[in-house]
Order: C-alpha cells, then structure tokens, then sequence
C-alpha cells in the first residue's frame, strides 16, 4: 500500500506506543496532512544521520512502524503538534514521487502470536525481574509502567514495550526494532536491561561517592568555622591577614634590595588572600620563615693576628706549611684591604693527611662560624642549587642551609670530597658549584627555593680531593690548588707525639704520667703496623694499644706502663710489614729504581737477565701500558748508544732480553723507571755490576735524554728510608731539593744528570 512518510529524528516508534511530537518541516506537515484526509495512517522511519533537514527515502531506515494519527494541533509558528499510536511494522519497498511530501509503497511486516513456550515464559519472568533492578536504579518512571509489563504475555509485546519506555539512543531502539523473531528481540532487550541496569548502578555509585565529598567537605568547613569562632572568643585566633603583617613588618626590618624586598612583599599579599589552614599557606609561611632566618646582615668579625693565627695551626697541625703560609698570606692581605672578597682554595691530597681539621681549624683560629658540607657521591643540582617550591617536600640546597646554620653571611664552609660527586638525569651538581665558587658571580647566588639572590662573596671556601683529575676543568679553575704530599717518616713521628698519643690518652682516661711511649716504639707503629701516607691507621693503632693498657689496669696487672718496641710487638702480635732491605753487594743487571705511591715512595729494583736467544724482549711484573712502553725505549736507547758503551752493535739479534719487576703481584706504571731500566739492560750486557747504595729515576728519550718526573719528594723520602746515599735526578728536577726534609738533604746526596752517559758513569762500580 501507498502511505505518506513522517521521518523522525534520533527518534524510533514501537507499535502499541503512543506518542506525541511537533512537526515543523513542510514534507512532514504536508505527509500528516495526506494521511488524516485519507485512513488515517502514515509510515513513521528514523533517518540515519538527524542533521540531514529535508530527507529522502534512502536516508531513512527501511524499517519503521505504520501508525494512526489519533490528533492534530495547530500551534503558532507553523507548528503541529501530532499524537500517533503505532500500529505494526513495516519495511518501505520503494519511493512514490510527489513534489509535496513523501510517499513510499509500505510493505507490513505480519507477526505471528503464538502461544509462549516453556524457554518464552522463563525468558518472559527473567526481562520482568531485570526490568524491576532497572527501575530500582534509574530516575522514578510513572507506576502504571510496572503494571503494564505485567499484563504483557507474549515475548514480542514485552519485547516491544520495555524498549519503547527504555532511556536508549535510537540506534539502539532501531536494532530492536528491525528484530522480527519475537523470542530473538525478547533475548537482545534483556542484554540491553543487564548493560543499562550495570552502568546505571555506577552512575548512581560516583554520584554517591561525589556528594559523600562534597559533604565531608561542607562539614570540615563547617567545623573550621566553629573552630575559628571558638578560638576568636578565646583570643587565640591565628588571622592569616595578622601573619602576612607580621612577616611583612620583619622583612621591612631586614633592609634587603628593593627587588627581593618586593618579592617577599608579594608572597605576604598571597599569604593574606589564604583560606585558613590551606596547605599552600602553609608552603608560604615555611617559606618565608626560612628566608628571614638567613643572616642577611650577620656577620663575624675576623681576628687577624697573625703571630696568634701561626701559633694556634702550630698547635693543632704538625708540618703542612705550605697551606698555612698560603692563610697567613691571605689573611694579612684581609688585614690591610676589606676589599678582599671570599676565597676559594682546594686541598688536594691522600686520605688522612689532615684537610678536613686543618680547614676547621683555620675557622676557629680566625675566629669565623664553620659548616662542613659532605659532598661524596653526591649526584642531585637540587643537593647544591634547592628545589623548587613548586616539589612537594622542598627545601633549600646544602649551600644555603649551611649559611643559614652558620649564623653568619661569611662563614668558612669546607666543601669536602669534591672530586666524588657524580651526576645522573637529575642534574650535574659540578655543574651547579661554577657559580657558587666563582668569587665574581657569586655576590648574587640564587638558590631555587629560596628564589632571591643571596650575596656569597664574603664566604670563604676551602674545597678538599684526594684526585686532582677527577675535578673538572672549570670547576678546578676556579680554586687555587694546594697540594699535600704524604707525611713523611719523620713527620709521622712528631705527629704521633705532639698530636695523637696526647689526644688517644684522654679519650681512654689516662694522663701522660701513667704511659710512656718510647721514640723506637713509635717508629716501630710507623714502620712494621702501618704503610700509608696519612695518619688514620697510626691512630688506630695507638688507641688499640692504650685499649688493652686500660684492661691490664682494671685487671690489676700494672698501674703505670712504658711501652717500647718490646711491648708494641707483644699487644699487636707479629709485624704486618717486614722492614725494608737493601743489598749490601754490587750486582749486574740490577738496579735501585725509585716509584711514587698512594701511601709514600718506595724503593723499586729492575732485574735484567740477558741470554743467548733470537732478540725476544720479556717484560714481567705487572708491568703497565706506559712502563711496557718505556722499557721498549730503554732497549731502544742502548742499541743506539752501542758502540759509545762498548756493547756489541747486534746483541739484539741473538740475545734474549728479560726486565722484571720484583713484587709481581703489585701493578706498575709510569715512565719514571726509563733511566732505571736502561741501566740495568747496559748493566747485563756490558757485565759490570752497579753500585748497591746508588737508586735513580726519571723517563729516558730514544736518544738518552732524561725527562722529568713527579712525586720526587716521596721518592727522596723512600731513598733515605732504604739508607741509599746517592740517587740520580734529572736536571729539571733539581728544583725540587728545596722542598725535602732537612733529614734526607743531610743523608742523601743527588746528582741532576741531563743524559744517560752521566749516570752509567756515576753508578756503576769500578
């Protein structure tokens, strides 16, 4: 049959539904027109895209609903207002043409009504049942809907019903519409009920948790407000307006810049717009607590005398003299100019030599606040530079906080271990030190937390490593070095008497008139209980033996005690290092070498063995790349100097070559023992033995120039120690006799040579 068509939009029409709509578009006004002139009945079909304003056929879908129009309204504005009930379902077949409305040949879609099975009845129970949950959780329907369900028997009309009553988008309602099984639309309904009821229980759900929030917070409110009112008639309120005045009135007292004046000005104004009790006033107060209490304007006053200055390092600190006439120098220039800033100086040397005490001592010797700031694997900029406020947990970095514990704008700070800071991806603190140690930057330090600048030039910064080369180049620019070598075995011993027996005796309750230590007993500590270039490990020894005095004394054993070399060995048990021995007979083919080490100098022989061979070069002894290297240039400079030397011109082809060095266990490196190994090799080949009491050092050059080298004091040291009376220096070197021991000049005579001839003519014997 042919029926006018009536699209609707994001709208579907069950049958058996009533409803009533407006209808505004022309086609639709003409359509309702045509159907009440004629049956009565007009074809309803959603359109496929709602936004299309004058449809066809093909942008409806096929299926829709044929319904009566039961009344026509007509509104103002060319309205009507139209009550339908839908009657069956029908599929539009084809378009009839008209030019004023829309026709269709409407095919209907016949559904039979048949008694329900045993599986309807038991589907018909469980979409009743879902549909009673549906209501429970969904927006209050009208009650005649429940009673309507129930009079509903067959799948197809319940089918029908529920999805027309349903809160569903068209696409949806469409989908059931197009179902003509009514068992298969019964069962598609009931999978909607389940979905809609389960998202309905969770709106419900986050509607409920949100209005428990919004609740307990009216209520924290509310009990905020009762609190404050209780407190103003109390006269304990805390007024947030009254705090911001407060802290406004202590920094107008501070007299900072106008710029970090105003920046704290305007932190009070936010303070004051607060709530009370908010979390982002409390950031603020801490904040401006922190600020204020900084020495802004605190400083102490230096007391340079420099008589008094040499007399109190003296008294804490044996030797380092370098270090105190670098403070002494320094200070008399403060004494006479204010216009001296802060200075920055890094104390480099092994562990145990004293950097750190002697840096805390210069703090209490001129009268200034010291702070220490450990820096050893360090690897947060935030650690040196603070964190933002804007972290939760902010503080300000180690810089400040350290000024800030001082008490005082020009404090001594000892940055110590500075050459263990690491870095990772939060930052490279090296990096954040460039400013703080850059005594013309850093008069306007900005620290992240603090986030106004703080004047650091005052500040005196003395910077302790014990490896030079792990500081980076700007960094290590920006400090004046000072190096301290390893005591000597003489320092040790006044080191020992002076300074750490005194100190170990009143840690362990004794007075010095109860134990005597002999001078051989602290030479006997220094020499066969430790080896290294501090005093750390002394100390201990020293205290592990007052420790087993103090039982003897409560055992009753002794009262009083004179420990010497005796008593050491019998409360230490057996020497931890042998002493040293030196050959008393001229050898060939070995030689005294000298090597710098961590813990001091030592004494370094080279063996050379030569035999009948094939020219093999065998080099032995844990032997490094550049000591390989240097042996290799020695054999060099031999076979050069052949004939000068009176050595057979071919000894490289058909004899075999062995340097060793003894102690293979130990790792060797360095281009120091050239001279050392080419004398030796001359020694082997040309069969003349060198002298006992002769060592040597210093790099060999292919043509049997002798370079310099470094560390010549510990060198010198263990010469003297191993009782050698003469050693071989280069000439660049000869420099560095003024800085021995008195001891070892008087001992120990050395002979700056340029060139290789020099020394085989001075240490091998006639």
């Amino acid at each position: 049959m042919t029926l006018p068509v009536l699209p609707l939009r994001g709208m579907v029409v069950f049958p058996k539904a009533v409803i009533h709509f407006d209808v505004g578009r022309k086609q639709s006004i003409a359509a309702v027109n045509r159907a009440m002139r004629e049956e009565q009945l007009i074809f309803l079909s959603a359109q496929k895209d709602p936004a299309v304003n004058e449809p066809k056929l093909i942008d409806l879908y096929a299926v829709g609903v044929v319904a009566k129009v039961v009344q026509v309204l007509r509104q103002p504005d060319d309205v009507t207002r139209v009550v339908l009930e839908g009657k069956y379902r029908a599929k539009a077949v084809a378009p009839v043409f008209d030019t004023k409305l829309m026709l269709a040949e409407v095919m209907p879609v016949a559904e039979k009504v048949l008694p329900p099975s045993h599986e309807d009845i038991a589907m018909i129970r469980s979409v009743k049942s879902q549909f009673e949950s549906y209501l429970d959780v969904t927006a209050k329907m009208p009650p005649d809907i429940i009673f309507k369900v129930a009079l509903c028997k067959y799948p197809g009309e319940l089918a029908d019903y529920i999805a027309s009553t349903m809160y569903l988008d068209y696409q949806t309602k469409q989908s059931i519409l197009e179902l003509f099984d009514p068992s298969k639309r019964l069962e598609t309904v009931l999978d909607v009920l389940i979905d809609e009821t389960y998202i309905s229980k969770l709106e419900h759900e986050i509607e409920m948790k949100a209005k428990n929030r919004i609740d307990e917070s009216q209520q924290l409110y509310f009990l905020r407000e009762q609190k404050r009112a209780i407190e103003e008639q109390l006269g304990e309120d805390d007024d947030p307006s009254a705090d911001a005045e407060d802290y406004a009135d202590k920094i107008e007292q501070l007299g900072l810049p106008e710029k970090t004046r105003d920046a704290l000005f305007k932190e009070c104004r936010k303070l004051m717009k607060m709530p009370y009790g908010s979390q982002e006033a409390s950031v603020i107060r801490t904040y401006l607590d922190t600020v204020i209490e900084l020495p802004w304007h605190v400083s102490t006053d230096d007391k340079i005398i420099l008589p008094k200055i040499r007399k109190e390092l003296d008294k804490t600190h044996f030797g380092l003299e370098k270090i105190k006439d670098r403070i002494i120098e320094q200070l008399a220039v403060r004494k006479l100019s204010e216009k001296q800033k802060g200075q920055v100086l890094c104390l480099v040397g092994p562990p145990g030599v004293g950097k750190t005490s002697i840096a805390q001592s210069i703090a209490k010797a001129i009268g200034r606040n010291s702070q220490r700031i450990a820096l050893g694997g360090v690897k947060d900029e935030a650690e040196i530079r603070g964190h933002r406020r804007t972290y939760i947990g902010s503080m300000p970095g180690r810089i400040m906080a350290a000024i800030q514990n001082a008490g005082s704008n020009n404090p001594l700070l000892i940055l110590d271990e500075i050459d263990k800071l690491a870095s990772d991806y939060k930052g490279d603190p090296t990096s954040a030190l460039l400013e703080v140690l850059d005594v013309e930057q850093n008069s306007k330090f900005v620290d992240h937390y603090i986030d106004v600048p703080f004047d650091l030039s005052n500040v005196m910064f003395i910077t302790t490593a014990n490896d030079m080369t792990m500081i980076p180049a700007p960094l290590r620019d920006r400090m004046e070095i000072i190096e301290i070598n390893s005591y000597t075995r003489e320092e040790k011993f006044h080191i020992a008497k002076k300074h750490l027996i005194p100190k170990q005796l009143d840690l362990c309750g004794f007075s010095s008139k109860e134990i005597k230590f002999s001078s051989k007993a602290i030479y006997a500590l220094i020499d066969y209980y430790t080896r290294e270039s501090g005093v750390r490990q002394l100390e201990r020894e020293i205290a592990s033996l007052l420790r087993k005095c103090a039982v003897k004394k409560l055992d009753g054993e002794a009262e009083t005690f004179k420990i010497d070399e005796k008593v050491v060995e019998e409360m230490l048990g057996n020497k931890k290092f042998l002493p040293d021995r030196l050959s008393h007979k001229d050898e060939i083919g070995v030689v005294n070498g000298l090597a710098w080490t961590s813990v001091g100098g030592e004494l370094l022989p080279i063996e050379v063995a030569v035999m009948e061979g094939t020219g093999k070069l065998v080099l032995t002894g844990s032997l490094g790349d550049v000591m390989q290297e240097s042996a290799k240039a020695a054999v060099t400079c031999i076979r050069s100097h052949a004939q000068l030397l009176g050595i057979e011109p071919d000894f490289y082809k058909n004899k075999d070559i062995h340097i060793h060095a003894p102690e293979g266990a130990v790792p060797k490196d360095g281009p120091s023992a050239g001279i050392t190994m080419a004398t030796a090799i001359y020694s082997a080949l040309a069969s003349k033995p060198v002298r006992h009491d002769v060592a040597m050092t210093g790099e060999i050059t292919l043509r049997g120039k002798v370079l310099p080298i470094g560390g010549l004091k510990e060198k010198s040291i263990a010469a003297y120690r191993y009782g050698i009376d003469t050693v071989f220096i280069p000439k660049e070197n000869e420099r560095d006799i003024s800085e021995f021991d008195d001891a070892v000049k008087e001992k120990v005579h050395f002979i700056a040579v340029e060139d290789f001839t020099d020394v085989i003519s001075g240490a091998t014997a006639h």
